[in-house]
């Protein structure tokens, strides 16, 4: 007889590892939460150049707008999203958000004003599914693996992120930006067969007996993690609104030929994650790794004001240098943030607290962009990343009263 989810995940004699079930569902589930960043990733890159090009998009401020909105419409969903997916079950919410996300995605591909596209970003923004997947994959696992499971999602967003930085300009230069917008749209579209037919289906349990929701919010270190997801997409969506415009007129890289940047320097980033991860998870040192990580995120930002002041000289290999930090700070922090949400909040409030924290997310990555353009707008460019600087200082001081959870000691 075929066994089912169920039946894997209540074996009498339980495997000190994933079960294939287990490793099967955070696989996939990891893969479609990476495919909804990518909707924000992949246009990272070039959006800012390519805005140029359209009626209405010479503002930095519109710039800043269409990359913000995205997160403003997930923010404002999220929690409605999961809420749903307790009533009406994960999956149908999963599919519905991500067919939302293949709409505005289409909406974006076919517009020919910069108001078009952030109506089309806005349509992406509202498939917000981060909550009912962060869910479902707590259903699909047990307790001991779904930090792992969490790890895998964190680490999904930092490599969907580095990729976009790498694919972007050669997508850019081959299919224009409507390409990648349609692009995205078909992957959402394939995406609901991933969910149809690759993840598997597992028991909802009851909800049981809840922790107040008053009681999460108050819980000062989640607040230390909510505030610093917030912190770090807050600094990566507005940095974005003009570092590609830095390269092409303070570099002299042509939007094309960014990844010949990117590429290295995420593939490099990439590797040394790794062992400063399991240095964090398996070492003892995650608070030095986490700190360490927003300190160099702090000075990546600090260095590169300098740059857009022309107080140093920018050149190839500098701006690789500064790529490199950028990319191995933010790689580190995004795998190890949710991993430590999953860790340190209540076990009733689980879900909660992550819908606390994508919501929190969402709203970074709304202000980062909106940020960013205004400030760009009436301060100049290097403004924008002394703004980050000190917001990563904040956070730095803030991440020092962490509390290590038992498993990460």
């Amino acid at each position: 007889m075929k066994s089912t989810a169920a039946e894997a995940l209540l074996a009498p004699s339980e495997p000190a590892g994933m079960t294939p079930t287990e490793r099967r569902a955070s696989v996939a589930l990891a893969a479609i939460y990476a495919l909804r960043m990518l909707g924000l990733f992949l246009i990272l890159p070039v959006f800012a150049v390519y805005a140029h090009t359209l009626p209405g998009g010479a503002e930095p401020s519109m710039i800043g707008l269409a990359i913000g909105i995205y997160g403003l419409t997930q923010a404002a969903l999220q929690i409605v999203f999961g809420r749903a997916s307790d009533r009406f079950g994960r999956k149908p919410v999963i599919v519905f958000g991500l067919g939302l996300f293949a709409l505005g995605s289409f909406v974006a591909a076919i517009a020919h004003s910069i108001e078009w596209i952030i109506v089309g970003r806005a349509i992406q923004g509202a498939g917000a599914i981060s909550a009912a997947i962060t869910a479902l994959v707590a259903d699909a696992t047990r307790d001991r693996q779904r930090s792992k499971a969490m790890a895998m999602i964190g680490a999904s967003i930092g490599v969907t992120f580095a990729a976009s930085m790498v694919a972007a300009p050669l997508l850019y230069g081959a299919i224009g930006m409507p390409g990648i917008f349609a692009l995205t749209g078909a992957l959402a579209i394939a995406a609901i067969g991933v969910v149809k037919f690759v993840v598997p289906d597992v028991p909802q349990p009851a909800l049981g007996a809840r922790v107040p929701f008053r009681e999460v919010l108050a819980n000062r270190q989640l607040l230390r993690l909510d505030f610093g997801i917030f912190a770090l997409h807050v600094a990566q969506a507005a940095m974005f609104v003009v570092v590609p415009v830095l390269l092409v007129d303070v570099a002299g890289v042509p939007v094309v030929e960014h990844w010949k940047l990117y590429l290295p320097a995420v593939t490099v980033a990439f590797v040394l994650m790794v062992p400063a991860i399991i240095a964090a998870e398996r070492g003892g040192r995650m608070r030095r790794v986490f700190v360490g990580a927003i300190v160099l995120m702090a000075l990546v930002e600090a260095v590169a004001s300098r740059f857009a002041t022309g107080q140093l000289p920018v050149d190839f290999w500098t701006m690789l240098a500064l790529l490199l930090g950028f990319f191995i700070a933010f790689n580190v922090l995004e795998a190890l943030l949710p991993s430590l949400v999953s860790k340190i909040a209540p076990p009733a409030a689980k879900g909660t607290a992550l819908g606390v924290y994508n919501t929190v997310q969402s709203l970074g990555v709304s202000a980062g962009g909106s940020l960013g353009g205004w400030v760009a707008t009436h301060f100049g460019r290097a403004a924008v990343f002394e703004v980050c600087a000190g917001l990563m200082v904040v956070w730095a001081i803030a991440a020092l009263g962490m509390r290590v959870p038992v498993h990460s000691r």
